[in-house]
């Protein structure tokens, strides 16, 4: 049986009762029929510009929407248009990282094109919390419209850290737009980052925040934004509780998911889902018609689908107002930050051990007290040359703002670790099949990106290596009995009972991926008690360990593929047999990866 925290429902049933929303005196609709355009972005992930900062290369960005959101305001009228974001817009491009961290004293970058662009109002998303406070605080600030998540309730006192809701008066009607947040931030990030608020599950709380909103403001028309993903309306998934959502809502014309980067859309009961995939390639676009009569709603007539944007076409007037903001990104992003004598290879982490992921490994083998690493490749094909590195590569090689952890672990609990992340990555064979696929893919469309091919049927960035012992992985032996630790790479013993130091990402320690919780069997609610360390960021630590990486003389001298696989440091681990496994991972590499 479930059980209720019923401290928790008392503090939300105050926040439910706190005013958290805007409410403009709005006359009333007249009768007659009334139509207005909704369309919201997602996941843009701070694709603010359209240029990569080098070459000539474009890319989907801020500049193509406002481009079409130009458009459509001139064809209808701007009465009659709604645009939001439904958040995840502070991580992710080097932009949004250089008004984060790198220049705080200008107004931030996002703030102030959101405002240029006219948004209506913006959903906080869990990289928006990522950011860390200083960040997301100094959004609420800065936004010149409502920053919602009507779900992050604070501690003190039970009412909503940001905003809930917005009352817009568009062509006559009343709209309201509530926000929601993920609820699961607790699973991915570090308790210090969203401290002094607790996240309610959208199951528990939305409802009730809708019906607060209506019996308030007696809106005609209501939005209901999330960051959430779509999900698959079982109940199955914390982080992805939007078509649950669509299915036991009530009084709702419209609902913005976001989260899961995955495009799609579908209307059920009078009532539309959105979401419009992720990094401005689409737009989320609802149609509502309201029929008036007597001062009430007679009717409505709703319509959703989404809308690809043209990357190439942009609003030029819009880019020369942000022209500095860019010329400083671009000079940032092309600082030299070290050198590498061979290319890295994010594709090569998925057959064994590689150049790209010993250099995250010996980053976490060299903060104090790690004995282990667990780390995993974070971008799905990521490729950075040899030669001289630029800030930009680090964006590559390691694109999340994750901070390093160095947590306690018995050896039995690592073995179990170990056992399910690669249980996520591969799967049997039997010696006597040569056409197997050791890889977990299928051939299927990339639902994110609409391409077509193979691809894993798990998640790539939960595919934890371990550096620091010598390990093997029998792929012909089931779950549970493919990993066999001989020792650590100072040639001691590997001992289940034992205790050892383990560097991890701050999103793994947390419970990102289920791997500790699930695998390991930790309680990740609890994880301060097992954490000995925490260091900055990752990216961080890898760009000081390339800027200090000097000769004789004091000058940046290149990595080297030799002093990054040393037994002594980061071990040696291996798929076996390896007669067996070699040329079956070749095959499924290269079906991931087709040569064009």
């Amino acid at each position: 049986m479930r059980k209720i925290n019923i401290m928790a429902l008392l503090s939300f049933a105050t926040a439910l009762c706190s005013c958290g929303g805007n409410s403009p005196k709005v006359p009333a609709a007249q009768d007659g029929e009334y139509t207005i355009d909704i369309f919201a972005t997602n996941d843009i992930h701070g694709r603010y510009f359209d240029s990569l900062y080098i070459g000539n290369q474009t890319k989907s960005s801020l500049l193509a929407v406002s481009e079409y959101m130009n458009g459509v305001r001139e064809e209808l009228g701007e009465d009659k248009v709604v645009l939001l974001d439904a958040g995840d817009f502070l991580q992710g491009d080097n932009a949004a990282y250089y008004f984060n961290y790198i220049d705080t004293e200008t107004e931030h970058l996002y703030a102030r094109m959101a405002k240029y662009m006219k948004y209506d109002a913006v959903v906080v998303g869990n990289h928006d919390i990522e950011a860390g406070h200083a960040v997301y605080d100094r959004m609420k600030k800065e936004l010149s419209m409502p920053f919602l998540a009507a779900n992050a309730v604070r501690d003190n006192n039970g009412k909503a850290y940001f905003q809930e809701y917005t009352i817009l008066q568009k062509n006559g009607l009343k709209v309201a737009v509530i926000g929601f947040t993920n609820p699961n931030m607790k699973g991915w990030l570090s308790p210090e980052i969203w401290s002094g608020m607790t996240f309610t599950d959208l199951m528990e709380c939305a409802q009730g925040v809708v019906d607060k909103v209506i019996a308030k403001e007696n809106p005609q028309v209501v939005i209901v934004a999330t960051h959430s993903g779509s999900g698959a309306g079982d109940g199955s998934s914390l982080e992805s509780q939007g078509r649950d959502l669509l299915y036991s809502l009530k009084g709702v014309d419209f609902l913005i998911c976001a989260h899961d980067h995955r495009p799609y859309v579908e209307q059920k009961d009078g009532m539309v889902l959105l979401n419009s995939g992720s990094h401005c390639r689409n737009l989320s676009h609802g149609k509502i018609t309201v029929t008036m009569k007597d001062g009430a709603v007679e009717s409505k007539s709703i319509y959703g689908d989404l809308v690809t944007i043209d990357k190439d076409k942009v609003d030029t007037t819009m880019r020369e107002a942000f022209r500095a903001d860019y010329e400083a990104v671009k000079a940032f992003t092309l600082q030299e930050v070290g050198r590498l004598d061979m290319p890295l290879s994010t594709r090569d982490a998925y057959i064994g051990m590689s150049d790209y992921m010993n250099l995250i490994h010996t980053i976490g083998l060299s903060c104090e007290p790690a004995q282990l690493s667990f780390a995993a490749p974070l971008t799905f094909n990521g490729y950075v040359n040899e030669g001289t590195l630029i800030y930009n590569d680090l964006f590559t090689i390691y694109p999340y703002e994750n901070q390093l952890f160095v947590v306690r672990m018995t050896g039995r609990q690592i073995l179990k670790y170990l056992e399910y992340s690669y249980e996520q990555w591969i799967q049997t064979v039997k010696p006597s099949d040569k056409g197997a696929h050791i890889l977990r893919i299928a051939p299927r469309d990339d639902p994110r990106t609409g391409s077509s091919g193979w691809s894993f049927t798990e998640r790539s960035y939960n595919f934890d290596s371990m550096a620091g012992a010598y390990y093997t992985v029998d792929i012909t032996k089931p779950y549970g009995d493919r990993v066999d630790i001989t020792r650590l790479a100072d040639g001691s013993e590997f001992d289940p009972a034992d205790t050892y130091c383990v560097a991890m990402t701050s999103y793994r320690a947390s419970g990102g991926g289920d791997i500790m919780k699930e695998g390991a069997g930790i309680d990740t609610d609890n994880i301060d008690e097992i954490v000995e360390a925490r260091y900055p960021e990752i990216r961080e630590l890898i760009y000081e360990y390339l800027k200090n990486h000097l000769d004789i003389d004091g000058n940046i001298a290149s990595v080297t593929s030799e002093e990054l696989s040393q037994p002594a440091v980061v071990g040696e681990w291996k798929f076996v047999p390896e007669d067996l496994a070699k040329p079956l991972l070749e095959n499924d590499i290269n079906l991931l990866f087709p040569k064009r």
